[in-house]
């Protein structure tokens, strides 16, 4: 590697370490309380949601970035049981034991 290289490096980490640490410190810098807009907090209850939406269903209905064109895919069976039982008792446990109790066998006894 050359010189300017490893400067260029050495540039990029402090910039990113720098805004960093200003965007976590944000708050504490101001003077006065802050506040987010009603329409911002309302906003805050979907972000979860959609967060999770965006990992978990292309990881469901995608294999290396094709979409799933078989049935004989365990992740397909198992997310359908774990939206099922999750809609029908709201358990995150009863969820993640479900899908699972669905999945593994037929991953691992089927190959699928």
């Amino acid at each position: 590697m050359r010189g300017a290289t490893d400067v260029w490096t050495l540039v990029v980490i402090a910039g990113l370490a720098g805004v960093t640490v200003l965007t976590r410190c944000f708050f504490f810098i101001l003077d006065r309380p802050w506040s987010l807009p009603a329409w911002a907090h309302r906003a805050l209850h979907y972000a979860p949601v959609a967060a999770l939406a965006g990992v978990v269903v292309p990881e469901v209905v995608m294999t290396q970035g094709h979409l799933v064109t078989t049935w004989q895919d365990a992740r397909l069976f198992a997310a359908a049981v774990g939206a099922a039982i999750f809609f029908w008792r709201r358990s995150v446990l009863m969820t993640l034991l479900l899908g699972m109790a669905v999945y593994l066998p037929l991953h691992l006894g089927l190959g699928w």
